[in-house]
């Protein structure tokens, strides 16, 4: 049951990392407007809905720095993804235990 577990903390990690890196690179590409902040959390909580496997837990959180979204050429863009894992059998005898497992993503790309 613990290979399971892991097995799915570990996939729930990569979902997150790839989710957080699609919506960094969608932000930072050379486009006119640049995507705003809220379009740039569409973008990676969508990435996640449709992989996560979340077994009732809340959706995950995203914070885009700079608040504002896009920015000038150069300037750094960081996307950061996290997910509280609710898990099959381990995670709440966990959280019982320890704090809740929480599984974090950050990417900073510069923008083109």
């Amino acid at each position: 049951m613990s290979i399971v577990e892991f097995s799915l903390i570990l996939y729930n990690k990569a979902v997150i990392t790839n989710a957080s890196r699609e919506a960094a690179r969608a932000a930072i590409v050379l486009r006119s407007p640049k995507l705003t902040a809220t379009e740039i959390r569409q973008i990676a909580l969508d990435r996640c809905s449709s992989a996560l496997i979340s077994f009732g837990a809340a959706a995950p959180t995203v914070e885009v720095t700079p608040a504002a979204g896009g920015g000038a050429f150069g300037t750094p863009l960081t996307v950061s993804v996290r997910y509280q894992y609710q898990g099959l059998a381990l995670g709440p005898l966990i959280s019982a235990i320890a704090q809740p497992i929480e599984l974090i993503s950050t990417i900073t790309m510069n923008n083109e």
